[in-house]
């Protein structure tokens, strides 16, 4: 069986080290996980306002997410923490109240920085957030990748074998936990 994964690029620059590294995962990962991104460029700020009446935007947000068995979620880490455009869009999957796109879930989070820790802090603090969305999260293996270009081609090649098997193992897991999740918690795609 196959399980489509909607991944979410908490950059919204075109340049982003976590794009390049969301490319290597789908490059890496076992052939029955399909990814397709979740785009979050063009949401508005969220606003309890547009509860009532959600932007086309907002609403293939969610109609992507309800069409996900999982989803990943690949980010850099701003100012200790998570991006505000990944922060919005999780509000807007989130609400209306009571319409929570989350909710049972599978998922996952990874992240690449030039820096050591490699995203360690900004992940702590997506999972706060997705653990009040109810999302069932993988805990382990975390993955803080630092990113060097003489480990990530621009292409998304990963030229480093121990990052590279890292990275297969890493979306083996998560293809395991999804399964898991999915056996006991059947996702409803119906809305």
């Amino acid at each position: 069986m196959a399980y489509r994964v909607g991944y979410f690029v908490g950059s919204l620059s075109s340049t982003s080290i976590n794009r390049v590294l969301a490319t290597a995962l789908i490059g890496l990962a076992p052939d029955d996980l399909e990814f397709f991104e979740i785009p979050i460029r063009d949401l508005p700020l969220y606003s309890q306002d547009y509860d009532d009446d959600y932007p086309p935007v907002a609403t293939a947000l969610k109609e992507a997410i309800a069409s996900a068995d999982a989803v990943l979620f690949v980010t850099p880490e701003y100012n200790r923490s998570i991006p505000g455009g990944l922060k919005n869009a999780i509000d807007w999957a989130s609400r209306p109240w009571g319409q929570n796109s989350f909710d049972h879930i599978p998922a996952a989070v990874i992240g690449a920085s030039v820096g050591a820790i490699g995203t360690a802090v900004a992940q702590q603090s997506l999972r706060g957030v997705l653990s009040f969305c109810n999302a069932r999260q993988m805990t382990a293996p975390e993955a803080y990748i630092q990113f060097s270009p003489d480990t990530f081609a621009a292409d998304g090649t990963v030229t480093n074998e121990g990052t590279a098997t890292f990275l297969r193992d890493y979306l083996v897991e998560f293809r395991d936990h999804i399964q898991r999740v999915l056996t006991v918690l059947p996702r409803d795609t119906d809305g």
